[in-house]
């Protein structure tokens, strides 16, 4: 480390804004922060067709290897390959010239492959911050063959890490369960304010992520609709291989929207959460779910699964549910719309969780006293 305690980070991620779910824009307001406590942050991640290789945003380096990746919002196992190979060829010239103080790595797998690599050819110690899909056992819809082959190599990579982040208790413990038992530590994510001050709640409900089966959009589809709630509508952002069948069971109605895949930094996706007046996501497992922290800050009630990580991320902010209970959640939506002093509630409590608890100046310099 220099004299003036600034370091120079590299930050390895395969999902790095405008690529991936809810971990790209954790890692870029990390990434963010780190750089505006005066520290260098090179960030080595994939390039996808109309992206630059190379750019300077915010003040961090963004460097983009060739990879393979068809979606902006998904990646296959073969695509992770790809970015394996092409990290590791960028890194062979990099970091002849360049010498970096710590790597902040985002995923055990792909990324902490990379990572694991770069460490032992030359000698740069690594964090890493696990986020869900690279863990065994995380998902029930993706990655079940990868994992059956890939957890020595998991293991392996575990084991070189100083430490291993993770923004929930419950996904540390996944990961003791499905990996073993290493130094870890629990930090949230943190999360940019998405609130517009200048707009008024409307009758809307708004559900966002990955159209995926264990994300639960259809029980939500379901309860609304069997809710009949006069004068609401339904927004659901996202895109994925379950997007088809949710506009199936979804067609009759013209009150649930699908939006398709927005970038959260669009003015649409920002317009959309601050006009809604209650979030729901229904998912069998989140490890912290960015989502969350994007509707509390723009004040929304909050109707969630009670699995996972999501008790731990909403608190006292709305209701938990069992996400097949269709009819506990239609109970639950219903009790909102028709009890306005209490949705205001909720928005109050959201708007206070998200300032103490997954604000940038509250997470940001929990990890920097990591990595320093």
């Amino acid at each position: 480390m220099n004299s003036n305690n600034k370091m120079r980070i590299l930050m390895l991620n395969y999902e790095f804004p405008p690529l991936g779910g809810g971990a790209s824009p954790a890692s870029y307001e990390i990434a963010k922060g780190y750089v505006k406590l005066g520290h260098s942050v090179d960030v080595v991640t994939m390039h996808y067709k109309g992206l630059p290789f190379f750019e300077v945003k915010d003040g961090i380096n963004i460097y983009r290897v060739k990879c393979l990746r068809k979606k902006k919002e998904i990646c296959t196992t073969l695509e992770m390959l790809t970015y394996i190979i092409s990290a590791k060829h960028f890194l062979k010239k990099h970091l002849k010239t360049n010498k970096y103080n710590i790597n902040h790595t985002h995923f055990i797998i792909p990324t902490g492959i990379v990572a694991l690599w770069a460490k032992k050819k030359f000698g740069i110690p690594y964090i890493i911050t696990s986020h869900g899909s690279d863990v065994p056992g995380y998902n029930s819809d993706r990655f079940k063959l990868m994992h059956k082959f890939t957890k020595s190599i998991i293991r392996k990579v575990c084991i070189g890490a100083k430490i291993i982040t993770a923004p929930s208790k419950s996904h540390i413990n996944l990961i003791k369960a499905q990996i073993g038992k290493y130094p870890f530590a629990v930090i949230p994510y943190p999360m940019k304010d998405f609130l517009i001050k200048s707009l008024k709640k409307e009758n809307i409900i708004i559900s966002s992520g990955r159209l995926l089966p264990r994300k639960g959009f259809q029980y939500l589809i379901k309860a609304f609709e069997s809710a009949n709630l006069e004068g609401w509508k339904l927004y659901i952002i996202g895109d994925g291989p379950y997007k088809n069948e949710l506009k199936s069971m979804a067609k009759n109605n013209p009150e649930i929207i699908f939006t398709g895949w927005l970038d959260n930094s669009s003015k649409k996706y920002k317009e959309l959460f601050n006009k809604s007046k209650i979030f729901s996501l229904l998912s069998s497992k989140e490890t912290l779910g960015v989502v969350f922290q994007e509707a509390m800050s723009t004040k929304c009630a909050i109707i969630s699964s009670n699995l996972s990580g999501c008790p731990e991320t909403v608190g006292n902010t709305g209701s938990l549910v069992k996400p097949s209970d269709v009819s506990k959640v239609k109970e639950k939506l219903t009790y909102l719309v028709k009890n306005p002093k209490i949705l205001k509630r909720y928005a109050k409590d959201a708007r206070k969780r998200y300032e103490n608890v997954f604000s940038l100046k509250t997470v940001i310099p929990k990890y920097e006293d990591l990595i320093k």
